[in-house]
Order: C-alpha cells, then structure tokens, then sequence
C-alpha cells in the first residue's frame, strides 16, 4: 500500500481545519485561512522560516497584480450606487422594452450594474423601481424581485472587476480582460435562465410577495429613496453607461490586438504605435483609472472635492476585508505549491473520470454550501485548486477560474447575506417559500454556468470530458424534484391562509 505523501496530508488537514474554523468557531475567515496556509506548510514538511516567507510572498503577490484594481472598481461602483446611475439604467431598460417585459429589463440592468456596484447595496438600490413596476404594470413583485436579483448576482460572480472574479484571475495568473469577456458571455445563459424561472414564478405565486412585513430597516431604505426620489436629478443614460462600458471596450481592444498580432503587423510602424497605445490603455489599471475619472467628473461634476473623495474613501472601505481574504488565498495558494502538494495531486487529478477544471467546480460549491460567502468560495478554490492544476498538462486556466466562479453560485442559503436581502426585501418569511426564490435561482444559473463552461472546455480543449456538462444538469434536476414537493406544500399554505 502506497503511504500518502506529507504534502498532500497537510493540505487535506489544513482544508478541513479552515471548515471547521469557519463553521464552528468565532475565527474570522481571513485569519483561518493564514492558519490553514500555515498548517499546509509546515505539515508538508516546510520549515517555520519557510512556511512563513510563502504565505508573505503569496499575499504580497496577489495583491499586487489585482489590489489596484478591485480599489478602482470598488471606488467607480460607489459613485455609479449614490448618483444614481444604476437607476437610470433600469428606467432606460424599462422604457426600451416596453410594457409586459419589466422582468428582461431588470434582469438586463442588474446585469450590467453588479459588474462595478456590490450586489446586497445594488439590490437595495433598485427594489424600490421594481415594487413601483410591478404596483403600476400590475406585475407579480416576485417575478420582478427575482428576476432583478438574479442579473445582479450572476455578473457579481463571474466578472471582474467585481473582486471575487479579479481575485480568482489573479489566483489562476488569466488575464482581466479575457476573465472579464468571457464571464460576460457565460453570464447570458445564466441571465435567460434565470428570468425563465421568474416567469414561472409568476405564474404559479402571483401573489407570493407583496413587499408586506418587510424588516424595518429596509422599510427606511425604501421610505428615504421615495422621499429623496422627488428631487433627485438622474445622470443622463450615456453619462450613467460611460463608466461601465469605457474600461469593458478598451480591455476588449487590447485582448483583440493581443489575439490578431496580424491585423496591426502589416501597418508596419503606425501598427506598431496603436498595438502599444492600446496595450497600455487596455490594462486594467490604467482602463479602470480612466473609468474611475469619468465617473467622477460626470457624475459628480457640482460636489465638492471633500464631499467626492469622502463617497471614494467609503466605497474603498467596504472592500478592505475582499482584500484581505483574497491575499490570504494567495498566501494558501502560494504555500501549496511550494510545499509540493499541487505537483503531488496534480498527478491524480490527471487520472479522474472528471475534466481537470471541474475541481475549482466542486470546490467552490461545497465551501459555498458550507460557509454561504460566494467569494469566500471561489477564492478558497482558487487558492487549493490554481497551484494544482498548473501542473496539470493541458488544462485551460481561464476556464478553471471561470468554473471557480460559477461554483460559488450554488444553493444562497441562511449563511448568504444576499439570501436575507433579497426575502426580506420582498417580505417573504416561510423557509419553504424563500428557498423557493433566491435559492433554486441561484442554483438554476449555478448549473447553467458550469454545464457551459464544461461545454467550453470539451470543444476547446483536449482533457475534456463529455459527462462533465451533465453533472451539474443532474444536481440541478434533483434540487427542481424536491422544490416542487416544497412547492405543492406552498400552495398548500396559500389556500390555507
């Protein structure tokens, strides 16, 4: 019988220590996983000095390629959530599509408006458009609710630079720019499949939500958005997407002419020129910069430069602790590889039935499961999984760090904010009725995005595997066979009632 290697011990160790301090304890996630890196690393047989320089060079490195630009974005997102920006998208959408399709505007808006803005405070942002639609167009407020939230969560996911997403980049070393385009593109399936099931929703539960019993603290946040609503001054729509779209074209443009060196070698010199200009302009830093300065001169072109930098300063407030978490996945990262845990697994990932990057899947969705964070779960599967599969031959890292994000989709629960934010909001109190709403909906765009993603990996890479699309299908079935049982018992509330 083989013995287990000592790396490999330490890190199975060191990932269930993390579990148990996150579940059990009053540790706080950041602090466990620098203690899981330094069980991994001195377990596997690193020394003390050792263990303690990866987990300093790990954080250090990771912050340094994505801290930057999580600031930035977190910096624009602010102004975009107190101009408001976001709600002059939604009324634009909404005025676009016309009567009857309320649901495919909110649900296109928060598609849009989650790629800068947080998710809890952008919902809180937009519930009071949608109780108004639904109240004026006669519309089932869950439909609406359901179908605006699903949009914001699906791109807060899965696209920088939401910090999640820019920490999973970092972690598996893709590029922003393709994390960010393909995320986009993966999102949509996500989005068609989400509002389909609020479409049914509203079919079965009209009347589910009404927006009654809402916790009062969200009844001030709507009572104080009404009251400020008359008198507050909207953004125009190019203004509100300026900042949105600037930094999504120009890192497009840099990864076209990354992609096709062709279409610019033939310009001779003024190819040249353009490849570099747009090499500089469509790093992240510098595209995001750019959109941060767009946001602040025409959003907020009458405030003050105290009242400017105090709304910049908060928004980077409530990124600090995405940072930190995400370094000390980078420091976890980092001391698997170096204590040759990674290289050991990577030889039996090799040999499983599944394609390689449907272990950053799986990973994300049981830490998801177990601790409710989506972003805690894809970093904490970016940091075990990245170093792993690096020595993987073959494996598509791009597609590992999207099937990072999209594991962390799986099953919002009574351990995910969101979950509480999107019931309370709505006033929905019964169990039953809750997980019908929010959790089989994120579930819907957790196995969308996987099976697409697996979908992707088998056209466009050798180690795929035609049975990976269908696992996260097969779940999905499972959890609609036991939400229609629920279901039947809602209905029988309902008439009870």
């Amino acid at each position: 019988m083989t013995a287990i290697p000592l790396p490999i011990i330490g890190l199975v160790t060191a990932v269930f220590v993390l579990i148990f301090l996150v579940m059990r304890t009053k540790v706080h996630v950041l602090i466990a996983m620098l203690i899981a890196a330094s069980i991994a690393g001195v377990m596997g047989g690193m020394s003390l000095d050792d263990t303690l320089g990866a987990i300093t060079k790990g954080f250090g490195s990771t912050l340094g390629s994505i801290g930057i630009v999580i600031g930035l974005g977190v910096m624009m997102g602010r102004v975009l959530e107190v101009t408001g920006a976001a709600e002059q998208i939604a009324y634009s959408f909404i005025k676009w599509l016309g009567k009857r399709r309320e649901e495919w505007a909110l649900a296109f808006t928060g598609y849009l408006v989650s790629i800068p803005i947080f998710v809890d405070s952008a919902f809180v942002i937009l519930y009071p458009v949608t109780k108004a639609l639904a109240k004026k167009g006669n519309r089932s407020l869950l439909a609406l609710g359901v179908a605006l939230a699903g949009g914001l969560v699906i791109t807060h996911s899965t696209v920088p630079p939401t910090p999640g997403p820019l920490g999973v980049a970092g972690l598996f070393n893709v590029e922003v720019g393709s994390m960010m385009l393909l995320g986009l593109c993966l999102s949509i399936p996500c989005l068609l499949g989400v509002v389909f099931y609020a479409q049914w929703l509203e079919k079965k539960y009209p009347d589910l939500a009404d927006g009654n019993g809402v916790a009062e603290s969200f009844e001030a946040i709507q009572e104080n958005y009404l009251r400020g609503k008359e008198t507050k001054q909207l953004p125009s729509l190019l203004l509100s997407l300026l900042p949105i779209v600037v930094p999504i074209v120009l890192i497009f443009l840099d990864a076209i002419f990354g992609a096709f060196p062709g279409l610019t070698s033939q310009a001779g010199k003024t190819g040249e020129v353009l490849v570099q200009l747009f090499n500089f302009l469509g790093a992240p830093i510098i595209a995001l910069s750019i959109s941060t300065l767009l946001a602040v001169y025409t959003l907020m072109p009458h405030l003050d430069k105290h009242t400017v930098s105090t709304q910049l300063e908060a928004g980077l407030q409530s990124a600090g602790i995405i940072l930190m978490v995400t370094g000390a996945g980078g420091a976890l990262g980092t001391v698997v590889r170096d204590s040759g845990a990674g290289s050991q697994l990577a030889s039996q990932i090799a040999s499983l039935p599944i394609s390689p990057i449907m272990i950053p899947f799986v990973v994300a969705t049981l830490v998801r499961l177990i601790q409710g964070s989506g972003t805690v779960a894809m970093v904490t599967a970016g940091s075990i999984c990245a170093p792993v599969l690096a020595q993987v031959p073959g494996v598509n890292m791009l597609f590992a760090a999207q099937a990072a994000t999209m594991g962390s989709l799986f099953f919002s629960y009574f351990n995910d904010s969101m979950f509480w934010v999107v019931n309370r909001m709505m006033g929905i109190k019964e169990v039953k009725q809750q997980m019908l709403t929010w959790s089989v909906t994120t579930t819907i765009a957790w196995a969308i995005g996987g099976s697409s993603i697996a979908l992707l990996n088998l056209i466009f890479s050798a180690d795929g595997n035609f049975l990976d699309p269908f696992f996260p299908l097969l779940v999905l079935v499972v959890i609609l066979f036991f939400a229609r049982r629920q279901a039947t018992q809602v209905v029988s509330i309902s008439k009870a009632s």
